[in-house]
């Protein structure tokens, strides 16, 4: 039987290669008039998921590349 994939969760999250798991920072929406602009420049850049979480992506995710 198949596993259905969470959707939201394929949404938000990318494996690299190597079977890293990747995000996009959030808070890049909205109101950024009111953010500075190096709060801004630190959301740009995405993040790895540490590896205690990795267990719970998986699941939501069991055809992503392990």
């Amino acid at each position: 039987m198949k596993i259905k994939t969470k959707k939201a969760a394929a949404k938000r999250f990318k494996f690299t290669a190597t079977g890293k798991i990747k995000f996009k920072r959030a808070g890049k929406r909205h109101n950024l008039g009111n953010k500075n602009a190096a709060r801004k420049l630190a959301l740009r850049s995405g993040g790895i998921v540490f590896s205690g979480d990795r267990k719970h992506v998986h699941k939501c995710l069991p055809y992503g590349s392990a």
